[in-house]
């Protein structure tokens, strides 16, 4: 069930986005960005954004009532930084990277911490919860998934992988663990010792990205040569599994090029996602409706990474380097800054679709 959404390249005009309303942060990391997150606790009035970036730093932005960001604190780390996530709380950071290890931000006093060491650098770190303990969850090209109690030093559990991992999601007590070789692994962290199941990707070539739904039901993936899965975790629902093309342009005689999907983010009230992409471009979709809800224009860089505030008001991208291209791709004058997408009524609700009983 390949194609369904057609080419992301066919733009109707009645769904094409609007992004004059835009708005960039000041102060914005000086390499490529790798990862941003907001803030999740709704009892917190504020959105803070965590910006990691390749010059070695996590920079926590206040998004002021204006649109524009504050930055409050930072993180600093021995190497680039991969990975940035949020506790539950909204009061502390994780961050991970290529200096091999994953620390802690008080937002509060300023003060970071490391909690957690592999033998490799850590490509992504999620936060979690396990009976009302904090826990970081860390996956490393040294091919290990651990997880760290803020407490101990040492792991409290180890996964073996079977390669290096690349991508990694959380959302409840759904893991997703995708690697080299495009191996997925899906992991039940009520029982976070073993694997719940482990598939091959459905797309043919390097996966980039993995990202749970908000139902925790299954999970996208996103790979380098412009495709989309949405595959669902238990095997009674894999009629829905189904692949589609995205981030590609207009076919120009016999040749069509191809861009990396870099990051997926789902709306947490709606349940629709976002691709971007190394073509700069990014879209919103309705998965159960198999249908593209809005695609932007060109940002004039490659989208890193993205994601929605707590309440799907905000959509975050990051335009910045992803070294598609390689060196020769890069130049003093590549653009590298976070924009700040306020999000209309109805760029994001899913489409009313008749279920079939």
């Amino acid at each position: 069930m390949s194609g369904l959404f057609g080419s992301a390249a066919q733009t109707a005009s009645n769904t094409l986005g609007d992004l004059k309303q835009d708005v960039e942060l000041g102060s914005p990391p000086e390499d490529s960005i790798s990862d941003v997150a907001f803030n999740p606790n709704p009892a917190d009035a504020k959105d803070f954004l965590a910006v990691a970036s390749w010059d070695k730093k996590v920079r926590v932005y206040e998004i002021l009532s204006n649109g524009q960001g504050q930055g409050k604190v930072q993180i600093e780390h021995d190497g680039p930084v991969f990975s940035c996530d949020f506790f539950k709380d909204g009061q502390k950071v994780l961050s991970a990277g290529a200096d091999k290890m994953a620390k802690v931000l008080d937002l509060a006093t300023g003060q970071s911490t490391q909690v957690a060491q592999h033998e490799a650098p850590i490509c992504s770190v999620r936060y979690f919860e396990t009976n009302g303990t904090p826990m970081a969850v860390t996956g490393s090209w040294d091919k290990t998934v651990k997880y760290w109690d803020f407490r101990a030093s040492q792991p409290a559990a180890s996964l073996q992988c079977q390669e290096r991992v690349y991508t990694m999601d959380v959302r409840g007590d759904l893991l997703v663990v995708g690697t080299a070789d495009r191996y997925i692994n899906v992991v039940n962290l009520k029982d976070p010792t073993k694997f719940y199941k482990t598939l091959q990707s459905p797309l043919k070539w390097q996966t980039r990205v993995v990202s749970c739904f908000s139902d925790q039901m299954g999970f996208a993936i996103g790979s380098i040569e412009g495709r989309c899965a949405i595959q669902y975790v238990e095997d009674k629902d894999s009629s829905l599994n189904f692949s589609f093309k995205c981030h590609r342009d207009a076919p120009q005689g016999n040749v069509t090029n191809v861009h990396a999907v870099n990051d997926i983010s789902f709306h947490p009230v709606h349940g629709t996602f976002s691709t971007a992409g190394s073509d700069g471009t990014f879209h919103f979709w309705d998965k159960d409706a198999k249908h593209r809800l809005k695609g932007y224009p060109n940002v004039g860089g490659s989208i890193t990474t993205t994601a929605f505030n707590k309440t799907g008001s905000i959509f975050a991208y990051a335009i910045s380097y992803d070294w598609s291209k390689g060196f020769q791709g890069n130049s003093t004058t590549y653009p590298t800054k976070v924009m700040l997408h306020p999000v209309q009524q109805d760029e994001c609700k899913p489409r009313p679709s008749v279920k079939k009983r």
